[in-house]
Protein backbone atom coordinates (compact mmCIF):
# COMPACT_ATOMS: atom_id res chain seq x y z
CA UNK A 1 0.00 0.00 0.00
CA UNK A 2 1.26 3.48 -0.85
CA UNK A 3 2.31 5.56 2.15
CA UNK A 4 -0.26 8.32 2.55
CA UNK A 5 0.42 9.24 6.19
CA UNK A 6 4.10 10.07 6.50
CA UNK A 7 5.59 10.43 9.98
CA UNK A 8 9.19 9.71 8.93
CA UNK A 9 10.25 13.36 9.23
CA UNK A 10 8.98 16.92 9.06
CA UNK A 11 11.16 17.30 5.95
CA UNK A 12 8.55 15.49 3.82
CA UNK A 13 6.12 18.41 3.69
CA UNK A 14 4.94 19.92 0.41
CA UNK A 15 4.50 23.68 -0.13
CA UNK A 16 0.98 24.88 0.58
CA UNK A 17 -0.95 26.56 -2.27
CA UNK A 18 -0.34 29.97 -0.68
CA UNK A 19 3.39 29.24 -0.34
CA UNK A 20 3.55 28.19 -3.99
CA UNK A 21 1.82 31.42 -4.98
CA UNK A 22 4.43 33.41 -3.06
CA UNK A 23 7.22 31.46 -4.75
CA UNK A 24 5.90 32.07 -8.27
CA UNK A 25 5.48 35.79 -7.51
CA UNK A 26 9.05 36.22 -6.22
CA UNK A 27 11.34 38.89 -7.61
CA UNK A 28 14.71 37.33 -8.38
CA UNK A 29 18.24 38.17 -9.44
CA UNK A 30 21.67 36.55 -9.31
CA UNK A 31 22.45 35.85 -5.66
CA UNK A 32 26.12 35.07 -6.35
CA UNK A 33 26.37 38.76 -7.25
CA UNK A 34 24.23 39.63 -4.21
CA UNK A 35 21.43 40.77 -6.53
CA UNK A 36 18.51 38.52 -5.60
CA UNK A 37 16.12 40.84 -3.69
CA UNK A 38 14.08 38.01 -2.20
CA UNK A 39 17.11 36.19 -0.82
CA UNK A 40 18.41 39.49 0.55
CA UNK A 41 15.04 40.09 2.22
CA UNK A 42 14.97 36.60 3.75
CA UNK A 43 18.49 36.93 5.12
CA UNK A 44 17.71 40.32 6.66
CA UNK A 45 14.41 39.12 8.08
CA UNK A 46 15.89 36.02 9.69
CA UNK A 47 18.81 37.96 11.15
CA UNK A 48 16.51 40.58 12.66
CA UNK A 49 14.29 37.88 14.18
CA UNK A 50 17.24 36.46 16.12
CA UNK A 51 18.97 39.71 16.98
CA UNK A 52 21.88 39.02 14.63
CA UNK A 53 23.55 41.38 12.14
CA UNK A 54 23.38 39.36 8.92
CA UNK A 55 22.33 36.10 7.32
CA UNK A 56 23.35 33.71 4.55
CA UNK A 57 20.82 31.55 2.66
CA UNK A 58 21.99 28.00 1.91
CA UNK A 59 20.40 24.87 0.47
CA UNK A 60 20.51 22.88 3.70
CA UNK A 61 21.09 22.89 7.43
CA UNK A 62 24.06 20.60 6.94
CA UNK A 63 25.68 23.25 4.78
CA UNK A 64 24.98 26.09 7.23
CA UNK A 65 26.34 24.01 10.12
CA UNK A 66 29.44 22.96 8.21
CA UNK A 67 30.14 26.51 7.02
CA UNK A 68 29.85 27.77 10.59
CA UNK A 69 32.18 25.09 11.95
CA UNK A 70 34.78 25.86 9.29
CA UNK A 71 34.52 29.58 9.94
CA UNK A 72 35.00 29.11 13.70
CA UNK A 73 37.79 26.51 13.61
CA UNK A 74 40.96 25.46 11.85
CA UNK A 75 42.93 22.20 11.76
CA UNK A 76 44.34 21.16 15.16
CA UNK A 77 41.34 22.67 16.96
CA UNK A 78 38.34 20.92 18.50
CA UNK A 79 34.53 21.17 18.64
CA UNK A 80 32.59 20.25 21.78
CA UNK A 81 29.13 18.75 21.25
CA UNK A 82 26.80 16.03 22.49
CA UNK A 83 27.49 12.51 21.23
CA UNK A 84 24.06 12.45 19.54
CA UNK A 85 24.47 15.83 17.83
CA UNK A 86 23.42 16.07 14.19
CA UNK A 87 26.71 17.75 13.26
CA UNK A 88 28.53 14.62 14.46
CA UNK A 89 26.09 11.81 13.67
CA UNK A 90 24.39 12.85 10.44
CA UNK A 91 26.60 15.20 8.45
CA UNK A 92 28.83 12.63 6.81
CA UNK A 93 31.93 13.25 8.89
CA UNK A 94 31.93 16.82 7.63
CA UNK A 95 33.73 18.25 10.65
CA UNK A 96 36.88 16.29 9.81
CA UNK A 97 36.49 16.46 6.03
CA UNK A 98 35.66 20.15 5.71
CA UNK A 99 37.44 21.67 8.71
CA UNK A 100 40.13 19.20 9.77
CA UNK A 101 38.93 19.66 13.33
CA UNK A 102 38.62 17.14 16.14
CA UNK A 103 35.47 16.51 18.17
CA UNK A 104 35.09 16.18 21.95
CA UNK A 105 31.89 14.24 22.63
CA UNK A 106 29.74 14.72 25.71
CA UNK A 107 27.17 12.20 26.90
CA UNK A 108 24.41 14.64 27.80
CA UNK A 109 20.79 14.11 28.76
CA UNK A 110 18.58 13.63 25.70
CA UNK A 111 21.07 15.57 23.60
CA UNK A 112 21.45 18.43 26.06
CA UNK A 113 24.80 19.19 27.65
CA UNK A 114 25.48 21.23 30.79
CA UNK A 115 27.89 24.10 31.54
CA UNK A 116 29.76 21.79 33.91
CA UNK A 117 30.23 19.19 31.18
CA UNK A 118 31.46 21.84 28.75
CA UNK A 119 33.94 23.13 31.33
CA UNK A 120 35.22 19.60 31.94
CA UNK A 121 35.87 19.00 28.22
CA UNK A 122 37.87 22.18 27.52
CA UNK A 123 41.48 21.22 26.72
CA UNK A 124 44.42 22.78 28.60
CA UNK A 125 45.67 25.51 26.29
CA UNK A 126 49.37 24.96 27.10
CA UNK A 127 49.43 21.19 26.45
CA UNK A 128 50.59 20.42 22.90
CA UNK A 129 49.33 16.83 23.13
CA UNK A 130 45.74 18.02 22.75
CA UNK A 131 43.81 19.87 20.07
CA UNK A 132 42.86 23.41 21.03
CA UNK A 133 39.24 23.80 22.09
CA UNK A 134 37.66 26.40 19.83
CA UNK A 135 33.91 25.86 19.46
CA UNK A 136 30.88 24.58 21.40
CA UNK A 137 27.85 23.50 19.36
CA UNK A 138 24.32 23.02 20.71
CA UNK A 139 21.29 21.54 18.94
CA UNK A 140 17.79 22.89 19.51
CA UNK A 141 15.59 20.94 19.48
CA UNK A 142 17.57 17.70 19.96
CA UNK A 143 16.57 15.20 17.28
CA UNK A 144 18.00 12.08 18.95
CA UNK A 145 16.69 13.38 22.27
CA UNK A 146 13.09 13.19 21.10
CA UNK A 147 12.63 16.92 20.58
CA UNK A 148 13.99 18.02 23.97
CA UNK A 149 15.10 21.64 23.98
CA UNK A 150 17.36 24.12 25.75
CA UNK A 151 15.74 27.07 27.49
CA UNK A 152 17.33 30.51 27.36
CA UNK A 153 18.66 30.29 30.94
CA UNK A 154 20.35 26.99 30.06
CA UNK A 155 21.84 28.55 26.94
CA UNK A 156 22.97 31.61 28.87
CA UNK A 157 24.84 29.44 31.39
CA UNK A 158 26.74 27.62 28.63
CA UNK A 159 27.43 30.95 26.91
CA UNK A 160 29.04 32.24 30.13
CA UNK A 161 31.46 29.30 30.11
CA UNK A 162 32.29 29.91 26.45
CA UNK A 163 32.96 33.60 27.01
CA UNK A 164 35.14 32.84 30.03
CA UNK A 165 37.32 30.56 27.88
CA UNK A 166 37.14 32.60 24.66
CA UNK A 167 35.20 29.89 22.81
CA UNK A 168 32.68 30.43 20.04
CA UNK A 169 29.12 29.11 20.54
CA UNK A 170 27.13 27.81 17.57
CA UNK A 171 23.48 26.74 17.44
CA UNK A 172 22.25 24.03 15.12
CA UNK A 173 18.70 25.38 15.17
CA UNK A 174 17.21 22.78 12.85
CA UNK A 175 13.96 22.90 14.85
CA UNK A 176 14.59 26.03 16.88
CA UNK A 177 11.12 27.39 16.15
CA UNK A 178 9.61 24.33 17.82
CA UNK A 179 11.68 25.17 20.89
CA UNK A 180 10.65 28.81 20.80
CA UNK A 181 6.95 28.05 20.43
CA UNK A 182 7.04 25.41 23.18
CA UNK A 183 8.93 27.67 25.61
CA UNK A 184 7.30 30.98 24.69
CA UNK A 185 10.75 32.60 24.49
CA UNK A 186 11.74 35.46 22.19
CA UNK A 187 14.01 34.51 19.29
CA UNK A 188 15.73 37.90 19.46
CA UNK A 189 17.35 36.97 22.76
CA UNK A 190 19.31 34.19 21.06
CA UNK A 191 21.53 36.83 19.49
CA UNK A 192 22.77 37.70 22.99
CA UNK A 193 24.37 34.30 23.45
CA UNK A 194 25.32 32.68 20.14
CA UNK A 195 28.13 33.65 17.79
CA UNK A 196 26.35 31.85 14.95
CA UNK A 197 22.93 30.30 14.44
CA UNK A 198 21.63 27.95 11.76
CA UNK A 199 17.86 27.98 11.27
CA UNK A 200 16.10 25.45 9.06
CA UNK A 201 13.10 26.39 6.94
CA UNK A 202 12.37 23.00 5.40
CA UNK A 203 11.35 21.07 8.52
CA UNK A 204 8.45 22.19 10.70
CA UNK A 205 8.04 25.44 8.81
CA UNK A 206 7.23 23.56 5.62
CA UNK A 207 9.44 25.28 3.04
CA UNK A 208 10.71 22.94 0.31
CA UNK A 209 14.40 23.86 0.61
CA UNK A 210 16.73 26.00 2.65
CA UNK A 211 18.40 27.12 5.85
CA UNK A 212 19.84 30.47 6.92
CA UNK A 213 23.13 30.96 8.76
CA UNK A 214 23.17 33.99 11.07
CA UNK A 215 26.00 35.94 12.63
CA UNK A 216 27.93 39.21 12.52
CA UNK A 217 28.51 40.95 9.19
CA UNK A 218 32.17 39.91 9.22
CA UNK A 219 31.27 36.30 10.05
CA UNK A 220 28.73 36.14 7.22
CA UNK A 221 31.22 37.69 4.81
CA UNK A 222 33.68 34.91 5.64
CA UNK A 223 30.89 32.32 5.50
CA UNK A 224 29.85 33.44 2.03
CA UNK A 225 33.38 32.72 0.81
CA UNK A 226 33.18 29.24 2.35
CA UNK A 227 29.76 28.67 0.77
CA UNK A 228 31.27 29.50 -2.60
CA UNK A 229 34.03 26.94 -2.15
CA UNK A 230 31.47 24.31 -1.10
CA UNK A 231 29.46 24.99 -4.26
CA UNK A 232 26.59 26.72 -2.53
CA UNK A 233 25.83 29.51 -4.99
CA UNK A 234 22.22 29.19 -6.14
CA UNK A 235 21.78 32.11 -8.57
CA UNK A 236 18.04 32.95 -8.86
CA UNK A 237 17.26 31.32 -5.55
CA UNK A 238 14.64 33.89 -4.65
CA UNK A 239 11.95 31.44 -5.71
CA UNK A 240 13.09 29.26 -2.82
CA UNK A 241 13.70 32.16 -0.45
CA UNK A 242 10.13 33.34 -0.99
CA UNK A 243 8.93 30.06 0.49
CA UNK A 244 11.16 30.73 3.50
CA UNK A 245 9.72 34.22 4.00
CA UNK A 246 6.20 32.84 3.75
CA UNK A 247 7.07 30.11 6.26
CA UNK A 248 8.45 32.61 8.78
CA UNK A 249 5.35 34.79 8.39
CA UNK A 250 2.69 32.06 8.49
CA UNK A 251 3.98 28.72 9.80
CA UNK A 252 5.68 29.44 13.12
CA UNK A 253 2.75 29.74 15.53
CA UNK A 254 0.98 26.76 13.98
CA UNK A 255 3.77 24.51 15.30
CA UNK A 256 1.66 24.22 18.47
CA UNK A 257 -0.69 22.03 16.42
CA UNK A 258 2.16 19.63 15.65
CA UNK A 259 3.11 19.52 19.31
CA UNK A 260 -0.46 18.72 20.32
CA UNK A 261 -0.62 15.87 17.79
CA UNK A 262 2.66 14.48 19.12
CA UNK A 263 1.25 14.45 22.66
CA UNK A 264 -1.76 12.43 21.47
CA UNK A 265 0.60 9.92 19.88
CA UNK A 266 2.52 9.75 23.15
CA UNK A 267 -0.65 9.06 25.14
CA UNK A 268 -1.71 6.21 22.86
CA UNK A 269 1.76 4.66 22.79
CA UNK A 270 2.08 4.74 26.58
CA UNK A 271 -1.06 2.59 26.73
CA UNK A 272 0.07 0.15 24.00
CA UNK A 273 1.07 -3.36 25.03
CA UNK A 274 3.99 -3.50 22.59
CA UNK A 275 5.73 -0.36 23.88
CA UNK A 276 8.37 -0.56 26.58
CA UNK A 277 8.94 3.18 27.01
CA UNK A 278 8.37 6.58 25.40
CA UNK A 279 10.65 9.59 25.65
CA UNK A 280 8.66 12.43 27.18
CA UNK A 281 7.24 14.47 24.31
CA UNK A 282 8.16 18.17 24.41
CA UNK A 283 7.71 19.25 20.79
CA UNK A 284 6.95 17.38 17.54
CA UNK A 285 9.19 14.31 17.83
CA UNK A 286 7.99 11.05 19.38
CA UNK A 287 10.59 8.37 20.07
CA UNK A 288 9.60 5.10 21.69
CA UNK A 289 11.08 1.69 22.46
CA UNK A 290 9.33 -1.53 21.51
CA UNK A 291 9.21 -4.59 23.73
CA UNK A 292 9.80 -8.12 22.46
CA UNK A 293 6.45 -8.30 20.59
CA UNK A 294 7.91 -6.49 17.55
CA UNK A 295 11.31 -5.77 16.11
CA UNK A 296 11.66 -2.24 14.83
CA UNK A 297 11.73 -3.54 11.25
CA UNK A 298 8.58 -5.62 11.75
CA UNK A 299 6.77 -2.69 13.37
CA UNK A 300 7.63 -0.32 10.53
CA UNK A 301 6.48 -2.97 8.04
CA UNK A 302 3.18 -3.45 9.89
CA UNK A 303 2.51 0.28 9.74
CA UNK A 304 3.45 0.39 6.06
CA UNK A 305 0.80 -2.21 5.28
CA UNK A 306 -1.73 0.30 6.57
CA UNK A 307 -0.29 3.20 4.57
CA UNK A 308 1.56 4.75 7.52
CA UNK A 309 5.27 5.58 7.31
CA UNK A 310 7.54 5.81 10.36
CA UNK A 311 11.29 5.59 10.94
CA UNK A 312 13.33 2.91 12.64
CA UNK A 313 15.61 4.87 14.97
CA UNK A 314 17.91 2.15 16.21
CA UNK A 315 17.41 -1.32 17.71
CA UNK A 316 13.78 -1.55 18.93
CA UNK A 317 13.45 2.25 18.56
CA UNK A 318 10.82 4.03 16.43
CA UNK A 319 10.46 7.74 15.61
CA UNK A 320 7.32 9.63 14.61
CA UNK A 321 7.53 13.31 13.61
CA UNK A 322 4.40 15.42 13.28
CA UNK A 323 4.16 18.24 10.75
CA UNK A 324 1.78 20.43 8.79
CA UNK A 325 0.90 17.69 6.28
CA UNK A 326 -0.50 15.45 9.03
CA UNK A 327 -4.20 16.30 9.16
CA UNK A 328 -6.55 15.60 12.07
CA UNK A 329 -8.10 12.74 10.09
CA UNK A 330 -4.66 11.24 9.39
CA UNK A 331 -3.77 11.42 13.05
CA UNK A 332 -7.04 9.79 14.08
CA UNK A 333 -6.53 6.96 11.64
CA UNK A 334 -3.00 6.46 12.97
CA UNK A 335 -4.13 6.41 16.60
CA UNK A 336 -6.77 3.82 15.78
CA UNK A 337 -4.20 1.66 14.00
CA UNK A 338 -1.71 1.92 16.89
CA UNK A 339 -4.41 0.70 19.27
CA UNK A 340 -5.08 -2.36 17.09
CA UNK A 341 -1.49 -3.52 16.62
Amino acid sequence: MKHVIDFRSDTVTKPTPAMLEAMFAAQVGDDVYGEDPTINALEAKAAAMFGMEAGLFCPSGTMTNQIAIKAHTQPLTEVICDVTAHIYQYEGGGISFNSGASVALIHGNRGKITPQQVEAHIRPADNIHFPETRLVALENTCNKGGGAFYTLPEIAAISDVCKCHNLALHLDGARVFNALVASGEDAKNYGLYFDSISICLSKGLGAPVGSVLLGTKDFIKQSKRIRKVLGGGIRQGGYLAAAGIYALDHHVERLTEDHAKAKLLEKTLLEAGYVESVLSVETNIVIFKLNEKYTDAAFVAALAQQGIAASSFGPQMIRFVTHLDISDDMLERTLEMLKKL
